[in-house]
């Protein structure tokens, strides 16, 4: 199984709208995906390492998936409309990140 990681860094100034996010980004994400994505998680920022820091990420998307090709022949087709959705709630570039689930 595999992992994509899109992670929202914490920009001072920056917006992020999680109701957005988890309510009709990610659903719509798993309508486009179908059975090629297995299930996704939606993770909120909360605080860094130390007491009192701010978290290095506001937020959070993953999602999993069977292996590397199943992942792209269901986001692929409809990666225009997805990261066109971008802008409705947030103004910050994700970082991407593909892993391999070594344990779950």
């Amino acid at each position: 199984m595999i992992k994509i990681s899109v992670m929202y860094p914490n920009n001072p100034g920056s917006t992020f709208n999680h109701e957005y996010y988890r309510d009709n980004h990610m659903p719509l994400v798993k309508a486009r995906m179908g059975e090629k994505l297995k299930y996704y998680t939606v993770d909120k920022g909360l605080a860094g390492a130390t007491p009192g820091s701010t978290p290095t990420y506001a937020a959070a998307g993953h999602l999993f998936c069977g292996s590397v090709e199943d992942f792209q022949q269901g986001f692929g087709p409809h990666a225009k409309e997805i990261m066109g959705d971008i802008p409705n709630y947030t103004d910050i570039a994700p970082m991407i990140q593909i892993s391999e689930v070594m344990v779950s």
